[in-house]
């Protein structure tokens, strides 16, 4: 996923209230009758949601993103509420929305000074075999998250986990200060809401957990690095089991550790008009075949890369311009489409500085090919920013080169199908192992 603030990206909406009848009526005589009793009306039921389905909403992100000098709208990030309590309890608990919901990566992550402070005090934090407090760094293509584990009771349109590890970014005290080998992968670090864009992410990604078998030895690592943290700080890279059940060590997939949805996520947005609009709502089903609303029906089912792969996990072939881009994703948390083409004019306004701004819509035609062979198109129309408007929040089809990108984003070898890709489609993504009907995760399917 690729977390940066934008400059607002660019259609008012007007919306135009129609005028009632004016014309009088004809008066009708009176006449007495006998009146009969009105029967009881039979109650209308309520409609009840379903318990696996959470809103997806585009908007203009958090108020706390808008504060300052700094301020800033969200431009295509799509959020979710979730609810967290502290362990076994049902009163000391916090709704949070402005969540991420992003199938580019695994794991709850919160900004610590959005958690009340009375929640923060009884949520414990994860220690480990030495007794010390547990730390984890978890590296982003442009940036870094280093904060404190911690557990919780989490909640989302009616799926629970008791007792979950997630980590606290920019968490206090021991964890104020991020360990050289977090901080040396490069990037910015990721402190407050107005850094990441939100008021945190939950990752429903295509692994059970955040690092897998990496760091399930002292000393490993990988996009994720867990930290034994005494008093003096943090430095040692420790030990942490990959398990999606309690008891827990590393950062569950959050739907991975669900009783019953367990195995995916259904992401379903509307189609966005080219010249974007300022909200949009969507809806996120959690589990594929689990329930009579998850069921898989899809036109292309494209397995990917498992976590087992030298190329890292959930991930596919983009062949773009002749060149078979073998680290390809298809990523809800990214804002647009990243790849190089240095065939396309970029735009020369310093805000916009790394988009495409082609004279014309112009049609790019990206083939995906599976892990066993299968194909499938990932065309899209790519559209310039420079005709958008101060009041869009979501837009469809604009790319972003990432060697333009400051600093430089490592995508030699990839094509991010960001979150524009998911507009106008359904896109179930399968957890790696977990059976949905006939068929084994890890998938994209459309």
């Amino acid at each position: 996923m690729n977390r940066r603030p934008l400059a607002a990206l660019l259609v008012a909406l007007a919306l135009v209230g129609c005028g009632g009848d004016s014309s009088t009526p004809t008066p009708v005589p009176v006449v007495a009758t006998t009146p009969t009793p009105t029967p009881t009306p039979t109650p209308t039921p309520t409609p009840v949601a379903p318990t696996n389905i959470a809103t997806v909403v585009f908007d203009a992100g958090p108020a706390a993103l808008q504060v300052g000098t700094n301020g800033y709208s969200a431009f295509n990030e799509p959020y979710v509420t979730i609810t967290i309590c502290a362990p076994g309890s049902t009163t000391n608990c916090q709704t949070i929305d402005h969540i991420i919901l992003d199938t580019g990566s695994v794991g709850l992550r919160l900004i610590q000074p959005v958690l009340n402070p009375s929640l923060l005090a009884a949520l414990p934090t994860e220690t480990d075999p030495a007794a010390n407090p547990v730390g984890e760094c978890y590296q982003y293509v442009n940036s870094y998250a280093f904060g404190s584990v911690r557990k919780a009771d989490f909640s989302i349109a009616g799926e629970n986990v008791a007792n979950m590890p997630f980590q606290a970014i920019g968490d206090a005290g021991t964890f104020a200060t991020a360990p050289a080998s977090c901080s040396s992968g490069g990037g910015s670090a990721i402190t407050s809401v107005q850094d990441f864009g939100a008021n945190g992410i939950i990752g429903v990604g295509t692994t059970t957990t955040d690092c897998g078998s990496f760091c399930t030895v002292a000393g490993g690592s990988s996009g994720a690095i867990y930290y034994d943290c005494p008093a003096s700080g943090c430095s040692s890279i420790i030990a942490r089991a990959a398990v999606a059940a309690g008891a827990f060590e590393q950062l569950p997939n959050p739907v991975a550790a669900f009783a019953v949805d367990n195995n995916g996520t259904i992401l379903s947005l509307p189609a966005v008009p080219q010249a974007g609009v300022a909200t949009l709502t969507g809806t996120v089903t959690f589990g594929i075949g689990t329930q009579t609303n998850n069921m898989l029906s899809a036109a292309n089912l494209l397995p990917l890369t498992t976590s087992t792969s030298r190329l890292g996990a959930g991930l596919l072939t983009a062949t773009y311009n002749g060149k078979a881009l073998t680290q390809s994703f298809l990523d809800s948390g990214s804002n647009d489409y990243y790849f190089i083409d240095t065939t396309l004019n970029p735009c020369t306004r310093t805000d916009l500085i790394a988009y495409y701004c082609p004279p014309s819509p112009t049609l790019l035609s990206p083939v995906l090919t599976a892990t066993n062979g299968t194909i499938a198109s990932g065309a899209f129309t790519l559209y310039t920013p420079l005709t958008l408007f101060a009041s869009v929040n979501v837009a469809p089809g604009l790319g972003v080169n990432p060697t333009l990108v400051k600093p430089p984003l490592p995508f030699a070898n990839s094509f991010d199908f960001g979150v524009p890709f998911f507009f106008g489609k359904t896109v179930y993504t399968a957890i790696e192992g977990r059976t949905t009907g006939t068929t084994v995760g890890p998938y994209f399917a459309f």
